[in-house]
């Protein structure tokens, strides 16, 4: 039940996505007089200022549980889409982008992967996987259906639509669905998978660890090589031959691969190392990325577009398996809602970064092979960091509080 409702919160975080506001570029440009580099830097902006929330959300998670925290989300989600449907000028629009990708990219996505991860101890990284791909397959039906009812109703009553469907769908989850999910730490209900020590390190201490560090990197770097290209992929495989109709229609199968690709990363993490399967995904994203100037329109392009996606979806899979791997579950809320901070901040500064760099050299072909030597290096520092849990025991003997720790089931406490 948790897994089918959350998948079902993650598929309708798709408005605050942005493939989901993409559809609405457009028409924002026209109606609002306002030219698109102004409406790109609202939306950076936007993005930045949504991220620095998210470590506050996922703290709140720790302390109040999904329930509430959901609930919030949602309706605040749903409120900010309404402000973006009345807005008239540059500071509405940055204000309905600030609310949108935080509560809908950030806060949605982020409560409903941790409810999954604090309530599922058998198989998580298989339970993850299933609500990440099923989640991404709602996302991706957003544009289409957005753009369908734009044409029938505007896209302003559009986002109107969008913030009633959250409303009336994700409330009666957070309210009755996800009812008793992580509720406190001090009650936490199957919050560890079967070989998991729950270290309840202070926050301070877990950003010290390097492992923490080398997670965060892998998911940042990812969100910012992924987000770069394919913000330019009209023009950078345009260098390369291919018609816009062609670079266009290689979002296909880079879906496609990226719903297998978390399927098979995720459930690879009940089995194996997660930081090994992190340096995997940025191995991949390395080779990819190296390789793109020979590739051309046909079967290299196919092979490109399968294997950006996956590489890309496997990094985000791992970082959800990962956390609660090594550090537990008892501030999980909090640890991701950090690593999303800084993923979701590098996704904002990506295609800057690679339209500087073409403008610099004249072709994006060195910015691409830049960004494949920092997946390299990302890759080949990973399996460097140190596993945590090994130094637990020490950590715990020399007086870090412990006061976070998972008890059992009140029912239980008073077991004899």
């Amino acid at each position: 039940m948790v897994v089918v409702l959350s998948a079902i919160v993650l598929a309708l975080s798709g408005p605050g996505q942005t493939a989901g506001i993409a559809v609405f570029v457009d028409h924002i440009v026209t109606d609002l007089d306002l030219s698109r580099s102004t409406v790109a830097t609202a939306y950076m902006i936007g993005t930045l200022v949504g991220a620095v929330t998210l470590p506050w959300l996922g703290r709140a998670v720790d302390r109040y549980g999904v329930q509430r925290v959901l609930a919030l989300t949602a309706t605040t989600f749903g409120a900010f889409l309404v402000v973006l449907a009345f807005a008239t000028e540059v500071f509405g629009l940055t204000a309905g982008f600030v609310g949108a990708r935080a509560m809908g990219q950030g806060g949605m996505t982020l409560v409903a992967t941790t409810a999954v991860a604090i309530s599922v101890t058998r198989r998580r990284g298989t339970m993850l996987g299933i609500t990440s791909a099923l989640g991404v397959a709602g996302i991706s039906l957003f544009p289409l259906l957005s753009e369908r009812v734009i044409t029938l109703i505007g896209w302003r009553h559009t986002f109107m639509a969008e913030a009633l469907l959250i409303w009336v769908v994700v409330l009666p989850i957070a309210l009755w669905g996800l009812r008793g999910v992580g509720a406190t730490r001090q009650h936490d209900v199957g919050a560890l998978a079967e070989g998991e020590t729950d270290h309840a390190l202070p926050l301070r201490q877990i950003a010290r660890t390097s492992m923490f560090w080398a997670l965060t990197a892998g998911v940042a770097c990812s969100g910012l090589v992924t987000t770069a290209v394919f913000f330019h992929q009209i023009a950078v495989l345009g260098e390369l031959g291919l018609s816009p109709v062609q670079a266009a229609a290689n979002f296909l199968p880079q879906t496609l691969a990226g719903v297998a690709a978390t399927l098979l990363f995720s459930s690879a993490g009940d089995r194996y190392s997660p930081k090994l399967l992190m340096s995997a995904a940025m191995a991949m994203h390395a080779l990819t990325l190296a390789l793109l100037p020979l590739v051309s329109p046909g079967a290299s392009a196919l092979a490109y577009g399968v294997a950006l996606g996956a590489a890309a979806a496997a990094a985000r899979a791992v970082e959800k398996t990962a956390l609660p791997h090594y550090f537990g579950t008892a501030n999980l809320g909090a640890l991701r809602g950090l690593t999303q901070s800084v993923a979701v901040a590098s996704t904002a500064v990506g295609p800057l970064l690679l339209s500087v760099a073409h403008q610099v050299a004249g072709s994006y072909r060195p910015g691409v092979i830049v960004l494949a030597a920092l997946c390299a290096l990302v890759a080949l520092t990973t399996p460097l960091a140190r596993d945590p849990r090994a130094t637990a025991p020490a950590a715990s003997s020399t007086g870090l509080r412990d006061e976070h720790r998972t008890r059992p089931p009140a029912s239980v406490q008073g077991a004899p």
